[in-house]
């Protein structure tokens, strides 16, 4: 969920409680110009409320920031966005970045505030449809339990408000405990579960799988380290001086109970549907794998890859009108590819990998890419996992027709991010750098681009209106299954863990594993990592397993691509990849220019902003602010 949002019907309706004390607010209708009696006894309008309570998914994870740039998978290209307080560890209460990469305290509450409202009037509705009231009581149950988990994820545990406050009530509220949140989190999704048992499964609303899948979801990051007060305490002098740290994590109890709930709710999802080719019991193809994996991240959204793996998804943003018009081009997540594609296409480079996600990618034979091995870092796009070619764009890679501008530079649709030996002694600045002669202010300062979530059918033109559509995986069947296998492991069962480990392997054509103990759970947070990368899963795992200092606190690695002629050969004019006529050198190196990231412990959470806490005195802040 992203602040940016474009309210549909209930555009008066403002936030109260919490974030404001400007009381001549209050005195508002849930819809522009329709009454409350008038919304809650038509189906249709009270069906319209609840849309809007969805619109404050805005996007996803498709805004023009990713949260993927905050993180060891990507940095943001443009400087000057706020990206720089989170990465650099600065963020305080008055400087809290760019508001579009994580979601806000104040946007999360108000949605809320809405989720209440219908959860209060749906009860005592009067339209005559019983079936409709209980699946929207069952997604206002959900949506509440969702926007609640963001907060808590990056806020720990908050005030809980179960209904819109009234004219003349004291707003001020203290924060409830971690231990408070998740049970307030839980009730809400057994009842969105039991509201939802039997009701439609409309592509955009949330179902009954959707309120299992974020139980699930609750429950595995409620055993995670972070959330265990003795372990975050041990592994963390800002967490262990911290007098509330019951704001935070569970002080005490049964973790190992915690875990076996959570891997009960994981299991719970995986019985009741199936997911996307998790049925193999060898290896498919390269090849195949990475349509596989491909046709996963198109979601059903393009001419391109196989509709059937749609079965991933579990809960979606649509990107159709369902929900928010979408009207405000190009900065939404219908044009993911004009936000992160590369200059040499007209697009504006936004959120490109960076080399530490890319190195994470195994061989194809189930080894680690090591750039000690010569043969690896002569040729390190070579057989390598399948997911790495439908993720990322690099040097040589084949992508789609260029604009007619720029066709002449590139004849052959290749990715050109490196530079190039033109026979005379020159250089030939390739068309997709920041050097180039096409927009180099939009070129990659990494060596590489996104390409998972860009729609690669040639038909739809990043930088121009054919927007595209594809879905934005709020929830997908293979994180439960990711969430089992490390509920799993935790819990001594190693088997079923390797089991189905193999399975997420086998689909996109890497062999079985056999690990255990460390080297089991190492391999499957790597697993992990590459499958559910850009996916807004690695700043919470990283933050949950404790590991953030060595992976989202490490310095930004980008790669440096170089072709020298061979002896005797002639340079081709214009230039095309060609390891036959070329010696190509690959370089990993550090790059500072717009960041230098570094990690603080007290960024394991948010902080609340200033002007939260002077609206509600009851308000504690977070550890380390």
């Amino acid at each position: 969920m992203k602040k940016r949002r474009l309210l549909t019907l209930c555009t008066a309706v403002l936030f109260i409680g919490l974030m404001s004390c400007n009381k001549d607010f209050l005195d508002t209708q849930p819809l522009d110009k329709v009454s409350a009696d008038a919304t809650w006894s038509d189906g249709a309008l009270s069906e319209a409320f609840v849309f809007n309570v969805y619109s404050y998914l805005g996007y996803g994870g498709f805004e023009e920031e990713s949260m993927a740039s905050i993180t060891d998978e990507a940095m943001f290209t443009h400087s000057g966005r706020g990206i720089n307080v989170i990465t650099e560890g600065t963020l305080n209460e008055t400087s809290i970045g760019n508001t579009r990469v994580t979601p806000q305290w104040d946007e999360l509450f108000l949605a809320i505030r809405q989720a209440n409202i219908a959860i209060q009037q749906l009860p005592e509705s009067t339209f005559d449809n019983q079936d409709l009231k209980d699946r929207l009581l069952g997604e206002s149950h959900f949506l509440r339990a969702y926007y609640h988990s963001q907060l808590v994820r990056f806020y720990g545990g908050v005030p809980i408000i179960d209904r819109p406050y009234e004219l003349d009530e004291d707003y001020t509220i203290a924060r409830g405990t971690y231990a408070e949140n998740v049970d307030f989190m839980l009730a809400d999704l057994e009842m969105a579960t039991s509201l939802l048992d039997g009701k439609p499964e409309t592509p955009g609303r949330a179902n009954k799988l959707s309120a299992m899948a974020l139980k699930a979801r609750v429950l595995i990051e409620a055993a995670s380290d972070l959330r265990d007060g003795p372990t975050a305490s041990a592994n963390s002098s800002v967490l262990g001086s911290y007098s509330n740290l019951d704001l935070v994590a569970y002080a005490s109890g049964d973790r190992m109970a915690r875990w076996n709930a959570a891997k009960a709710a994981a299991k719970a999802v995986l019985d009741a549907t199936t997911g996307y080719k998790l049925d193999l019991s060898a290896p498919v193809s390269a090849e195949e794998g990475k349509m596989n994996y491909m046709s996963i991240a198109l979601g059903g959204g393009s001419s391109v890859g196989d509709a059937a793996a749609r079965a991933e998804l579990l809960f979606e943003r649509t990107h159709s009108p369902l929900f928010t018009r979408e009207s405000n081009w190009p900065l939404g997540g219908i044009h993911q590819g004009i936000n992160n594609g590369p200059n040499g296409y007209h697009n504006w480079a936004g959120n490109t990998p960076i080399q530490l996600l890319v190195d994470d990618y195994e061989m194809m034979d189930g080894s680690t890419f090591d750039w000690n091995n010569p043969a690896h870092a002569a040729d390190p796009y070579a057989d390598r996992d399948p997911r790495l070619y439908a993720t990322v764009l690099y040097d040589g890679a084949p992508w789609k027709p260029r604009p007619s501008d720029v066709a002449g530079i590139d004849p052959v649709d290749q990715i050109q991010t490196g530079f190039y030996d033109d026979g005379s002694g020159g250089i030939v600045n390739g068309v997709d750098t920041r050097k180039s002669s096409i927009e180099d202010w939009n070129g990659s300062r990494t060596g590489y681009y996104v390409r998972k979530f860009i729609d690669p059918d040639p038909g739809v033109v990043d930088n121009q209106s054919s927007a595209q559509v594809i879905p934005w995986p709020f929830i997908r069947y293979t994180e439960m299954a990711l969430n089992y296998i490390e509920a799993s492991i935790e819990t001594g069962d190693e088997g079923e863990a390797i089991s189905w480990l193999n399975k997420i392997r086998f689909r996109v054509g890497l062999p079985a594993v056999t690990d255990s103990g460390d080297a089991l759970m190492d391999r499957y947070r790597n697993e992990r990592r590459v499958e559910l990368a850009y996916e807004e899963h690695r700043y919470h795992d990283a933050r949950r397993w404790m590991i953030a200092p060595t992976t989202l606190g490490r310095g930004i690695k980008v790669m440096n691509t170089t072709a020298t002629l061979k002896a005797g050969a002639s340079p081709n004019v214009p230039y095309v990849h060609d390891k036959d006529k070329y010696d190509y050198t690959y370089l990993s190196i550090d790059n500072t220019e717009t960041e230098t990231r570094q990690w603080d412990d007290k960024m394991y959470f948010f902080p609340i902003s200033r002007d939260e806490i002077n609206r509600n005195s009851l308000l504690v802040q977070n550890p380390g602010y």
